[in-house]
């Protein structure tokens, strides 16, 4: 009697375990209907880039211009004059900044520099929001251990007024808000261009879904062509950062003359 007991606890064990593999093999709850690859192998080859990928900065532009035949609505191209007489300090030789800026259109902020601002305890206010939407078009080319991480909306935070002080950056408003929220988020300091890089948000880096692919700030529906930590924000800006799949086509934030993103 006891071996049958041994053989019939036995067998419950392993229907359980291969339950559990079955669960574990499928798709996670809430995303059920997003026709997710189990083996997405091929999808991530067709990506740009491939597998591992090892595009250069030129060949990513090119292919990003193959996608559209002009800059993204919206997107302008600097204006010299206008970006001098606001205080950029713009090489002849270059037609950039120290830090490699190009002019921006007229009617824009010009870059500040972080090392020179004076934050005060002034409390203004600004609405802020981060949202990968467009890796849902693009879910395939995404590693499957990543796939559940984001959201079923595409919004990681929505959008919402979010407090910040006189002087402050974009960059400043994003870490301190990712923070008192408990979403990770990972930059890297690029003393080049004088700005902090974010290169990842709730775990979604740049070139996790392609190599076209990484985070992007937008303030007032224009992307600035420099860093968020160069961007010095003022009370009832709207700041958006979004993810894009294609160097900003995907988003409106791609220009054909170069230099606006």
């Amino acid at each position: 009697m006891k071996l049958n007991k041994t053989k019939v606890i036995v067998f419950f064990i392993i229907i359980a375990v291969l339950a559990v593999a079955f669960w574990w093999g499928g798709n996670a709850p809430g995303l059920q209907g997003w026709n997710v690859s189990t083996d997405n192998s091929k999808e991530l080859e067709s990506r740009p880039g491939g597998l591992k990928g090892s595009m250069t900065a030129e060949e990513k532009i090119s292919l990003a211009k193959e996608l559209t035949n002009c800059s993204s609505p919206g997107v302008k191209k600097g204006d010299t004059d206008y970006s001098v007489s606001l205080g950029m300090e713009i090489d002849e030789d270059t037609g950039k900044d120290r830090y490699l800026t190009d002019p921006v259109p007229e009617g824009k902020p010009v870059p500040i520099e972080p090392q020179n601002v004076e934050i005060t305890d002034k409390e203004l206010t600004c609405a802020m929001s981060v949202r990968c939407d467009t890796i849902l078009d693009n879910i395939n080319w995404l590693d499957k251990e990543k796939v559940e991480l984001v959201p079923e909306d595409g919004i990681i935070f929505k959008q919402d007024k979010v407090t910040f002080y006189e002087g402050e950056s974009v960059f400043n408003v994003l870490i301190r808000e990712m923070k008192k929220n408990k979403i990770h988020m990972e930059f890297v300091n690029t003393p080049m261009y004088n700005s902090a890089y974010v290169e990842g948000i709730n775990n979604l880096y740049e070139f996790d879904c392609g190599e076209l692919s990484g985070w992007m700030y937008k303030v007032n529906d224009w992307f600035p062509n420099y860093g968020c930590s160069r961007y010095q924000i003022k009370e009832g800006d709207v700041i958006e950062w979004v993810y894009t799949c294609d160097l900003g086509v995907d988003v409106g934030g791609y220009s054909a003359l170069g230099g606006d993103l």
